[in-house]
Formats: structure tokens, sequence, C-alpha cells
């Protein structure tokens, strides 16, 4: 546990790549492999089921430290970090913490099986037996994820330094379904097979905006254009008969989309689809809404599987009969795919439409129509590439509509995390109805650290009312926030949820009457599903 605090440590205290690189693996080379599982779980995003209630941990630690909860409740609010909070107030520790980072995993694994007053007493013996800097690192492995810039692409690069295996293989291994407590280090990363997890997908090839004129990329004959739908991404596999569905979040997703089950398995060959999971009935993809009834749900009914059927609208193949074709240039794959698609027809299975245009100016004006077919823009996607690991620049790109925007009023507002801890960041935005602010969304990103610091000093010096770590402010400054999909709820007072709500840019020209009004929102969703 002391290496891996060290480790962590010294990854929060760079920004540089390099000297990241340098730490993952130098403590590659010198943890055990329990150790070294581990730390590849925690740090590429499998962190265990949390097995203790955040509130019972602020609860204990203000005990702890003898603070009073309120005490400890402002402390929390001016520090931002939970974990942060917990080892900053805990009195000093007077022993010394021998176990490893596996042991302690373990540990905190076995509190499920625990009543609340035995996860009290392991949780607060744990902090007795630990540094600051250790405890900070052990509450982290409670309440959540690291911040501290690691990537799976550079967790990649370190073993691939520790083991001198290719990234591109050891990418690969790094997706599926394995459960660090269950897997050893050299069976999952030094192992090779040819029968190693049936079930595992391949890493997937991401897009980048488009940010530049389309003219810059030559000819539009030499792309793959095609409508950039507003689904999941994931990937259909079919290998010695069986069927796996898995989504780009590497989760697997197989139960809860038992039609591509069902498509799968009428395939007459093994092989991997890459494609857009996207709700659809009628002839014409539903909204992201439905899609999300998908989501989540450990037991799809009838009544979803009838009002929000899915469809994969496959566009790329990775494998086929066997054989990894990754490495083929995108117009081969996409022979392939058409030939696979052609010989097994079936409903749940839609070949994605190349759109064949001799102009940019042709591809911009199909682009213009991307969201009344439900569609976020278009993909770009060179026709000789291959199939590559993450996002790389140069040869597929994603060029998306413009966002809806509307003009709203700030009337509430949060501390936000991390290095904004101190800062009023996190904000609720309202309009008008019948002469009152009725709020619909809520945004944190779009604005630059200057801008925020700004805002920080408004509702620092305008402040009305306080609800816990929320702040009302006065009405007073204008935002112009940006969407890219707009649907009915139940769930919110305006009757209204956004897509992907951000702040585009602060409207100093305006005043708060001048904002939007919900009736201004209302006949956009309106003009939206009429649309589609």
């Amino acid at each position: 546990m002391k290496k891996f605090a060290r480790l962590i440590s010294a990854l929060d205290s760079t920004t540089k790549t390099n000297a990241k690189l340098e730490a993952l693996v130098n403590y590659l080379d010198e943890g055990s492999d329990r150790d070294k599982i581990w730390c590849v779980a925690l740090l590429t995003g499998k962190r265990p089921k949390r097995p203790v209630k955040t509130a019972l941990l602020r609860t204990w630690a203000a005990e702890e430290a003898n603070l009073p909860l309120w005490l400890f409740e402002e402390s929390y609010y001016i520090v931002g970090d939970l974990a942060e909070t917990v080892a900053l107030i805990l009195p000093p520790s007077g022993q010394n913490d021998s176990k490893s980072l596996h042991e302690r995993m373990m540990q905190l694994k076995s509190l499920h099986q625990k009543d609340e007053k035995e996860v009290r007493h392991e949780i607060t013996r744990a902090w007795k037996e630990m540094s600051k800097v250790e405890r900070f690192v052990f509450n982290k492995l409670i309440t959540g994820g690291f911040r501290i810039g690691v990537s799976q692409k550079l967790m990649v690069r370190a073993l691939s330094k520790h083991t001198g295996i290719e990234e591109a293989k050891l990418s690969h291994r790094l997706m599926g379904n394995w459960v660090p407590a269950e897997t050893h280090f050299s069976e999952l990363i030094l192992e090779s097979s040819s029968t190693e997890n049936l079930s595992r997908p391949y890493p997937f090839y991401l897009a980048y905006p488009l940010e530049s004129d389309p003219e810059e990329l030559g000819s539009p004959e030499k792309w793959q254009i095609e409508f950039k739908w507003d689904g999941i991404r994931g990937q259909v596999i079919k290998r010695d008969g069986k069927v796996y569905i898995w989504s780009r979040g590497e989760e697997l997703v197989t139960d809860r989309f038992p039609e591509l089950v069902e498509m799968g398995q009428t395939l007459d060959r093994d092989a991997v689809l890459d494609g857009e999971i996207i709700a659809y009935k009628d002839g014409a993809p539903l909204t992201f809404n439905h899609l999300q009834t998908r989501i989540g749900r450990k037991r799809i009914t009838k009544k979803i599987l009838e009002n929000s059927p899915v469809k994969l609208i496959a566009y790329d193949l990775l494998e086929y009969e066997g054989s990894d074709i990754r490495q083929e240039p995108m117009e081969k794959r996409r022979i392939f795919l058409e030939q696979l698609i052609n010989s097994n027809p079936h409903d749940a299975l839609i070949l994605s439409e190349c759109i064949k245009e001799k102009s940019w100016s042709g591809v911009a004006k199909i682009r213009g129509k991307s969201r009344s077919l439900m569609a976020e823009g278009l993909m770009l996607k060179r026709k000789s590439s291959e199939y590559k690991v993450g996002r790389k620049r140069g040869d597929w790109w994603k060029w998306k509509v413009d966002p809806m925007a509307i003009d709203a009023v700030l009337i509430y507002a949060m501390r936000g995390h991390g290095r904004r801890a101190n800062l009023y960041s996190d904000y609720t935005f309202a309009v008008w109805d019948k002469g009152e602010l009725i709020p619909f969304a809520k945004a944190y990103s779009g604005l630059t650290d200057k801008e925020i610091k700004e805002v920080d000093r408004f509702v620092k010096q305008n402040i009305l009312e306080k609800f816990g770590p929320v702040r009302s402010v006065e009405p007073h400054l204008v935002f112009e926030i940006g969407f890219e999909g707009i649907a009915p709820s139940t769930r919110h007072k305006s009757g209204i949820a956004l897509r992907f709500p951000r702040m585009l840019r602060w409207r100093k020209d305006k005043s708060p009457q001048e904002a939007n009004t919900l009736e201004h929102l209302q006949s956009m969703l309106d003009v939206y599903q009429d649309g589609n």
C-alpha cells in the first residue's frame, strides 16, 4: 500500500506524460503480480463496487476527529474532495501500515458481507494504521476514481515498457470482463493463446472532431462518409457459436439487447461487427431517451422491448471467419461487411449507408439534414485507413452539426471538484415562464478559467440563500446554453431534459429579461420531435 500511495503521489505531482510513464513503469518493475493487477484495474476504470456509503464515512471521520458533523461538512465544501477531507482532519497515526495494495483491496471487498458496526471497525482501524497520504489513497479506493491524468493508453504504454509486449496486443488483452480479484497478472498480460477469452472485444478506434475546412481533406471520393448516429457504440461478437455484445465503455451488455443476440446467432460465420446500437421503430431511429430505457436495466421487460426496439447500424468489420482484419484498408473491410450482411439479412441489422458526393459543398448540405434524421452529423473515414486503437488523428473525423442553443439565466451555483474545489463552477440555469424563472438545465463546461473566476466572484457577492452546498444567486447573469438533443421529462420541473448541455458563451450583452422562455424551449422540442 505504501508503494501504491507513493505512485499516486508521484502521478498527482506532475503534468508531464513522460514523468507519469516513468512512475508507472517503476511501480510495475518493483510490485508483486497481485499488486500490479490491482494497479492496472484501478487506473483503467475497473473500480470495485463501493463497500460503504459516503454519508457513513463522513460521520465516522468526524467522530474520530472529535469534530461536530456540521464543521466537517463545511470543511468538505471548502476542500471539495471527501477522501482528502477525511485524510486531513483525522488525528496523526502512530502506527505503520504493512499491508499490500492487494490485501487492502481484498479487505474492502470483504466489507460487503459485514454489518455496519464491523465495517466501521475495519475502516477506522485502517485509518489509524496509515499516514496521511496512505489514508487519502485508501479513501479514494473506497469513494471513487483518481483524477491524476492517467489514461488507459498511458497505462498500456507503461505495461509495454515493463513487459516488452506490443501496445496493440496489450490493449486487446485489457478489454473484456476480467475481475482483478480473480485474475492473475501473468495470465491476463503475459500469456497469449489462440483461445484467450472468446468474449473479448477489440479496442475501439475513435474519431477526432473536425475543426478545419473539410476541403483540406482532399477529394470526398477518398473518404467513406456516413451519418453519425446518436446511440451507443458497440461491438457484436460471434465466436464458436456464442454471441457477446460490448459497449464502448467496456461494459458487457449482452443481456440488455436480446434482439441483437438473436441477430448474432443467425450469422453463418464468426465475425466481430462494430457499429451503433440505436432505438429504431417503424422504419426510423427513435430518440436517445428511448435507448436510455435499456441502459442500466438488469431486466428488460416485454413493454420496453415493444416501445424501444433496437437495431445495430453496422459500419465496420473487425474480425471475419476467425481472422483479425483490422490491418486491412477500410474499403476492403467494407466489402467483407457488405458480403456478410447481404448473406445474413436480419431485421435488427442495418448496413450503414455511405454518402456519395463529389464536392464538400454537397456533403455539407447532407450534413445539414442530420438532425431531422436523428443523427448528430457525419463521420469521415479515409478509405485506405486501418482500424487503429484509441483516438488517432488523421484518418477518422466526426463532423457534427452545430448544437441547438438557448439563452438562460444563472440561478444556482455549486463549488466544483479537484482544482475547482474553491470555485463556484457548477451552475443551474433557468428560463422564463409567466414571470417566473424555471430551472431546466445544469452545466459546468464551456467557460475559460478566467471567466469561471469572474463568475465565482459574482456568486460570492450575490448569494440569496444556502441549501447545503448549493447557493441561490441574484438572477443577473445570462449564458447561451448549447445542447445536442431535447426530450420531454417528467423528472424536471420544466418538463424538458437536454442532452449534453454546456455553456457556449457568456452573454454579457443581454439582460436577464432578454433570456428565452419555457414556451420557446417547448417549441424547440416540438420541432425536434416533428423532424424525427
